[in-house]
C-alpha cells in the first residue's frame, strides 16, 4: 500500500468513525442516562436517510437547511415516541424494553414500506459540495470532508451542552440520582423527553449525512445498530467521550481490517471489543461524559 492510499484509508476510517459517533452518542445517552435498551435506535438512522431522500426535492442545494429541517422533524418524532411509549419503560425490566423497541422496528419498517416503497434510492450530493479537493498527495471528495467537519462540530456542541450548560448539569444529575433531582423541583419527565428527542435527532442527522455517500435502502438501520452497541460497550455505557474514542477506534479497525484481512474483516470489530473488555470490563471511559 502506497502512502496516498494509506492516507485515503485513514480519512475514510475517521469519516466512518465520526458518523458512528453521531448514532452511538444518541444511543449512549438513552441507554446510559435513561436506562432503556433501545433496539429501535437503528431505525432512527434509517428514518434520517429517508428524510434526506424525501426532503431533497424541496430544498434543492440548501443542504444545511435540509439537515436542520430533518433534525427538527426527527426530534419531534422522538418527543412523541418518548411520551407514547418509552416513558412507560423506565421501571420495566430489560426484557419488556427489548420487546417494545423490537416492535417499533417492525412498525418503522412497515411504515417505510408503505410511504417510500421497497426500492433502493439514491440521494444526490449538493452541487456546492460536489467534486474533489487536492490534498497534495491525493484528491478527496469535498462532501466526505464536509461530513467529517459536520460530525466534529456536532461532537464539540454536544460536549459543551453536556458539560458546560445548566441543561447538561441536570442531565448528569438525572443520570446519577433521578429521585434527588425530582425532589429539587426539576421536571425529570420533561428532561428525559428532551434527552430522548436529542438522541433520535442525532441518529437521524447521521442518516441524512450518510445518505449522499451511500444508497438509501430498506433495513439499513439493522447493521448500524449492532456496530453502535459495540461502540457503546467499548466506550463505556453513558460516556459521550468514550463513545467518540470508541467510534474512531472501531472506524480504524473496521476500515483497515477490510484492507488487510478481507476474509476475516467481519470479526475484527468484535475481536477488538473482546480484547478491550478483557482489559477494561467497564469500557474505555468508566466515569464522566
Amino acid at each position: 500500500m502506497d502512502f496516498p492510499t494509506f492516507l485515503a484509508q485513514c480519512l475514510n476510517a475517521v469519516q466512518y468513525g465520526l458518523l458512528l459517533f453521531l448514532v452511538a452518542s444518541g444511543l449512549t445517552l438513552i441507554f446510559g442516562i435513561m436506562g432503556v435498551i433501545n433496539l429501535a435506535h437503528g431505525s432512527f438512522y434509517m428514518i434520517g436517510a429517508y428524510l434526506a431522500w424525501g426532503l431533497a426535492p424541496l430544498f434543492g442545494d440548501q443542504f444545511l437547511l435540509q439537515l436542520l429541517a430533518g433534525m427538527a422533524l426527527a426530534a419531534l418524532l422522538g418527543f412523541v415516541l418518548e411520551w407514547l411509549f418509552f416513558s412507560y419503560l423506565y421501571q420495566r425490566d430489560h426484557l419488556q424494553q427489548v420487546l417494545m423497541t423490537y416492535a417499533l422496528i417492525l412498525v418503522a419498517e412497515e411504515v417505510r414500506s408503505i410511504v417510500a416503497g421497497n426500492d433502493v434510492h439514491g440521494v444526490q450530493v449538493p452541487g456546492w459540495l460536489s467534486g474533489s479537493v487536492d490534498l497534495g498527495l491525493m484528491s478527496y471528495p469535498v462532501y466526505n470532508l464536509f461530513a467529517c467537519a459536520a460530525c466534529l462540530l456536532v461532537a464539540l456542541g454536544l460536549y459543551l451542552v453536556v458539560n458546560k450548560t445548566r441543561l447538561g448539569m441536570m442531565i448528569r444529575a438525572g443520570a446519577s440520582n433521578r429521585d434527588m433531582v425530582r425532589s429539587l423541583g426539576i421536571n425529570v419527565t420533561l428532561l428525559y423527553r428532551i434527552v430522548f428527542a436529542a438522541g433520535v435527532a442525532l441518529a437521524a442527522l447521521a442518516g441524512m449525512i450518510a445518505a449522499p455517500m451511500s444508497s438509501v435502502y430498506p433495513g439499513m438501520g439493522g447493521g448500524i445498530l449492532i456496530i453502535c452497541f459495540v461502540v457503546v460497550v467499548i466506550g463505556g455505557i453513558g460516556s459521550i467521550s468514550g463513545a467518540l474514542a470508541a467510534s474512531l477506534l472501531v472506524g480504524l479497525v473496521d476500515t483497515f481490517g477490510k484492507v488487510f484481512f478481507t476474509q476475516f474483516s467481519g470479526l475484527s470489530v468484535y475481536l477488538l471489543m473482546a480484547l478491550i473488555l478483557i482489559w477494561r470490563p467497564q469500557g474505555l471511559v468508566s466515569k464522566g461524559y
